[in-house]
């Protein structure tokens, strides 16, 4: 039987706007669904139906249809505040914080005209691949309701891909928008540093974080950034280059061009922990090859020099990150969990000068990295080294075999976030009946140029087209 959520956000959009939805409709909708499969999957942390129903009301009163995102449900990540909606950080420390005041973000979405439902789960301050914290219950891929979904954008991954959300915003820091989506059969799409105004990444150390969507399809993926993008005007002196024409959502449906591809399983992170790439991950990209190959595409092998100095870098600049988490007094430091304490004592332990050498020598690790990778259009390797975590696999008291368990599991992603570079997570199959863990999603990672999103849209595109089937879970 036909329900609104089997709709796409393009064709939801198209709906909307050809008169034949109003947002109201898309509002219940969704909070119906919200309302009967939530506890079973942990996708939302705050659901503000009264609010929502408000905003779209607002939405038909106040904001112009030509809005890129009007009259579209989403939902704010647990991270980003939202003015009088809880937000808690995914940590026990914020359990009952009301935000006065909205991130940049949040105003930008609203006045692109999409309508929030609540907030979706993350992990303690976004630190961790998993999204598994002691203030919520955790985010369960809806192909596996004992497996992860992993994070950080864990919840967001969770909505979209249960049909609880059409798309969602989510971060990545250092993978947090590609893992989710990759558990959870998504297309996540993380865009080059300089790309959004509301989360430029340049204003961050190293430059790692910036915002951008989950979604089930490269068109919708391409909506979003689009919106992203226009939502206001550029306030830094530098901003991602622009090779290509016009609005994403046109490279994402027109889906052109012939790419020069170099395949990669080689990481920075070789040595620093053994990494093995399970035989479901090898075989997402081989099948994700031999497709790219039979649309015409140039496939290469491509290797990451070795980087031996990159963990312990990489590790100073994320305990750096997690210093400045506002925990003082002793109880506040104990509300924090194992990792995330564990990482604020590294990073207030730094000297200066640790971080000014891992800053300096990131900056040439990213030059070198475009300058390699740069000698093909697209580069292709497994979104994740493993299928989806079992719940509780991450070591909740060894902080530090924690951190290798995250390595192992998704060696590909924050490499990506050094160079700002762009990537998109692209979900290729299921797992078969002889997995350890079958029907689960499992996909590859398509990283390209600088402002190279078109290109990463345009051969998405082209396998949807050629592979027009779509995962979708028990409770779709």
């Amino acid at each position: 039987m036909f329900e609104l959520h089997h709709l796409t956000a393009l064709e939801q959009w198209q709906w909307l706007h050809e008169g034949r939805l109003e947002p109201r409709d898309l509002v219940e909708h969704y909070l119906a669904r919200i309302e009967r499969i939530n506890d079973d999957v942990g996708a939302f942390t705050v659901v503000e139906a009264q609010r929502a129903r408000e905003a779209a009301q607002r939405v038909v009163r106040e904001v112009p249809r030509t809005a890129p995102l009007w009259g579209l449900p989403i939902a704010d990540k647990e991270l980003v505040p939202r003015a009088g909606q809880r937000t808690t950080f995914g940590s026990r420390l914020f359990a009952e914080h009301l935000p006065e005041q909205s991130d940049e973000l949040v105003r930008h979405l609203d006045d692109a005209g999409a309508i929030s439902l609540g907030a979706t789960a993350a992990p303690e301050f976004g630190l961790p691949s998993y999204t598994e914290s002691l203030v919520a219950p955790p985010a369960r891929t809806p192909f596996a309701l004992d497996r992860g979904a992993g994070g950080s954008s864990g919840g967001a991954a969770v909505a979209v891909a249960a049909g609880l959300l059409p798309f969602a915003p989510g971060s990545d820091g250092g993978g947090s928008i590609r893992i989710p989506a990759a558990a959870c059969g998504l297309v996540g799409l993380k865009p080059s540093r300089g790309r959004i105004p509301a989360g430029s990444g340049l204003d961050r150390p190293a430059g790692l974080v910036v915002p951008g969507p989950l979604a089930r399809t490269v068109a919708d993926a391409a909506l979003m950034l689009d919106a992203l993008v226009s939502a206001a005007p550029w306030e830094f002196a530098t901003r991602a280059p622009s090779p290509h024409d016009g609005p994403f959502l046109g490279a994402a449906v027109r889906g052109e061009g012939r790419f020069q591809l170099g395949v990669m399983t080689s990481t920075p992170w070789e040595g620093f922990t053994d990494i093995t790439i399970a035989l479901e991950a090898r075989d997402a990209l081989t099948t994700a090859i031999a497709g790219f190959e039979r649309l015409g595409h140039s496939v290469d092998d491509l290797t990451l020099p070795a980087e031996p100095d990159y963990a312990r870098h990489f590790r100073t600049v994320w305990m750096a990150g997690a210093a400045g988490i506002p925990a003082r007094t002793d109880d506040e430091l104990a509300l924090l969990e194992p990792l995330t304490a564990w990482l604020v004592g590294q990073g207030r332990a730094l000297p200066a000068t640790a971080l000014a050498e891992a800053l300096t020598w990131l900056t040439g690790f990213e030059r070198r990295v475009i300058r390699h990778l740069g000698t093909v259009d697209i580069v292709v390797t497994p979104a994740l080294a493993m299928t989806p975590r079992p719940l509780g696999w991450f070591d909740a008291q060894d902080p530090e075999r924690n951190f290798a368990q995250q390595v192992q599991y998704t060696p590909w992603t924050s490499f990506v976030n050094v160079a700002g570079l762009p990537a998109l997570t692209l979900p290729i199959g299921l797992t078969g009946a002889d997995s350890e863990v079958p029907g689960v999603p499992m996909g590859v990672q398509l990283i390209g140029r600088p402002g190279g999103e078109a290109d990463l849209l345009a051969l998405g595109a082209q396998w949807e087209r050629a592979h027009p089937e779509r995962l979708h879970p028990p409770q779709w």
